[in-house]
């Protein structure tokens, strides 16, 4: 029968010697026998009786629960506990003991329903971790499985298991607006609580800081650390499997769960079954389908300018703390990963760390292998847009804007109401070559952040409602990795809508509708490129925060572009100078037709195995010119061209 609650189970070894005589006629009595006398010689549970106790502690087990736990563990201690639970289930070999068995060694009742149900599929050993059962016999028949952490565990190991370690963190605890409602809960007992922490806000710094508020400590794991598949995010079977690990080190450090990247398990918070309370901070806010029950749910905040200084300060030092490194929008966490990386880089280097290391270690912690963002390559900077000073000012307004955003949101609610998102979206208008794209570029490179580049070939598709999910993860993915949203050639997607007069209408006006939606509730910064702002739908005007116009360069610009473009060059042919009056005043091209001519010069110039002349400036000017469908219109263009 079962044993009274409270009441420390019976010796294990005296259960053994009764199961070893209750089996009467038995062909394996003597190896039993002696696989019983080498446990008695050796007695290999004690060491674990205490860590026992505390686990049992923990996660609030009966002592049948606990010496379910110890019978399956013997198989794991010894190799002669693992030949007697095999025999003592009835098989001839060493092997697992059987829920029958281990019933049979607690004391406990086959037939009691509690019973059944404390070891089942569905009771807290199995459904918190500590027990797997092996086979699809019926209950009494099946096996018992320790998994390998729960075995170190109860050996007094404290490390985690492999499952858990590549997505565990630092806890960074920062007292922010919501803390306190959050130490509120857990002291209240509540088993889940619901942080919602949009990007640029520090949700997990937030709940680390509630947990140390009640005393108690806590596990951090960040979901979004998983591996992911591209354009999919991480396998919902290794999210799964990832939750339950965390969840299972936590309860056997007694200790609570943080959960970052929480909105990537919402499927399966649910039906979580923990022994300790969970805190899980998730991008998006609390889906009432996630689970019947409501838990807490609380806003972070942002952190202030003052906040991130400091931090900043504690890691990488005075020096490197510019203005630059605070505009970084990085979680209290990252800033530790990013700063600790930039002052071992300067260390090698036998250098103090400076800005430029945290932004390039910046750069690699937003780093991703999706194609569509540009990680790597020569940055650019404003010193590359040789621009008219109107536009230039427009470029620097919105990089000012970006860098300014969060010391703008901690004012107050300025942004962000009726659903409307904190993010910047911006316009660049003009014909090709006028440096829309290069501006983009160096918008993201002055900010630190990649260049999310979106390819339309890759969105739009056939099937009615697809295009809009394809929208919604590149705006997601964007919006993760902290990315600058760039689309080219924008007008294909966002063109304007029109009168409905087939099915095909009113779908691609539902997309623009979405676009509409998705881009005023975004939290990233968004830019759109377009040869003909016309073409893009009039409602799209509110929507953006800036409209940059980016005209055909007049003399003066052209001059100054081919001058820039020529400055790239190692040098140019004292015997056949370069005219750049001549090349300005005589050609009316934009700033990427002047690239490309420079480029082919550089090439005809190379080829020779000499420096770039104007020789090789008409040359490849006339080549760019037909291209273009264009004629220079100047016999001197082609005065001294190679045949």
């Amino acid at each position: 029968m079962t044993q009274p609650p409270g009441r420390p189970p019976a010796d294990l070894v005296e259960a053994l010697r009764a199961a070893v005589d209750r089996r009467t006629g038995w062909d394996a009595r003597d190896r039993a026998v002696a696989a019983l006398d080498v446990i008695v010689t050796d007695d290999p549970t004690a060491p674990v009786l205490e860590h026992l106790a505390t686990v049992g502690g923990l996660f609030g087990l009966t002592p049948v629960d606990e010496r379910v736990l110890l019978v399956a563990l013997l198989a794991e201690l010894h190799p002669a506990g693992h030949l007697l639970c095999g025999l003592l289930s009835g098989d001839q070999a060493p092997a697992r003991p059987t829920v029958a068995l281990a019933l049979e060694l607690a004391g406990a009742s086959v037939v009691d329903p509690a019973v059944r149900e404390g070891v089942g599929s569905d009771g807290p050993l199995v459904g918190r971790g500590l027990l797997t059962l092996e086979g699809d016999d019926v209950l009494l028949a099946r096996r018992l499985r320790l998994p390998d952490r729960v075995v170190s565990r109860l050996l007094g190991s404290s490390v985690a298991s492999r499952d858990v370690v590549g997505v565990l963190r630092e806890a960074e605890p920062l007292d922010l607006d919501g803390f306190r409602e959050v130490a509120s809960a857990l002291t209240a007992g509540e088993p889940l609580v619901w942080v919602h922490s949009p990007v640029g806000t520090a949700g997990t710094a937030l709940a680390v800081a509630a947990c140390r508020e009640v005393e108690v400590t806590c596990v951090v794991g960040d979901l979004e650390r998983l591996p992911v598949q591209p354009g999919l995010g991480p396998d919902p079977a290794l999210v799964r499997r990832t939750v339950r690990a965390l969840v299972l080190e936590a309860g056997l450090s007694g200790a609570v769960l943080v959960l970052a990247g929480a909105h990537l398990a919402a499927d399966h918070l649910g039906g979580l079954d923990a022994a300790v309370p969970v805190v899980a901070v998730g991008r998006s806010a609390w889906d009432p389908h996630w689970a019947v029950r409501l838990p807490p749910a609380v806003v972070a905040a942002r952190p202030r300018q003052d906040e991130r200084a400091a931090q900043w300060r504690r890691v990488v030092g005075e020096q490197a703390t510019t203005r630059d490194v605070l505009t970084l929008r990085l979680t209290p966490e990252e800033i530790t990963t990013v700063g600790r990386r930039a002052v071992a880089d300067a260390r090698r280097a036998g250098r103090e760390a400076t800005s430029d290391d945290v932004r390039l270690a910046a750069r690699r912690m937003g780093g991703t292998s999706s194609q569509r963002v540009r990680t790597s390559g020569a940055p650019a900077s404003l010193d590359d847009l040789v621009l008219p000073v109107r536009t230039r000012r427009e470029v620097e307004r919105l990089i000012g804007w970006a860098r300014d955003r969060d010391e703008v949101m901690a004012l107050g609610e300025l942004q962000g109401k009726g659903g409307k998102g904190t993010g910047i979206a911006a316009l660049f208008s003009g014909s090709p070559g006028t440096g829309k794209t290069l501006a983009a570029h160096v918008v993201a490179d002055a900010l630190g952040m990649d260049l999310f580049q979106v390819d339309l070939s890759s969105v739009v598709d056939k099937y009615i409602g697809e295009t809009e999910k394809n929208l919604e993860r590149i705006f997601t993915q964007a919006e993760a990795l902290n990315a600058v949203l760039f689309f080219d050639e924008a007008d294909a997607l966002f063109g304007s809508r029109s009168s409905v007069s087939d099915s095909r209408d009113r779908y691609a006006n539902q997309e623009v509708s979405y676009l509409l939606q998705r881009m005023e509730a975004s939290e990233g910064i968004t830019v759109l490129a377009t040869n003909l702002r016309g073409n893009l739908d009039p409602a799209f005007a509110r929507r953006l925060h800036f409209m940059v116009h980016f005209p055909d360069p007049d003399e003066a610009t052209r001059r100054k572009l081919w001058q820039h473009h020529l400055d790239q060059l190692p040098g140019t042919d004292p015997d056949d100078p370069m005219d750049v009056d001549f090349l300005a005043g005589s050609l009316e091209v934009a700033g990427g037709d002047i690239r490309n001519i420079v480029l082919a010069a550089a090439y005809d110039a190379v080829a020779e195995r000499r420096l770039v002349g104007m020789r090789d400036a008409r040359a490849a000017t006339v080549r760019e010119m037909a291209k273009l469908g264009r004629r220079t219109g100047d016999a001197r263009w082609t005065a001294d061209e190679p045949a």
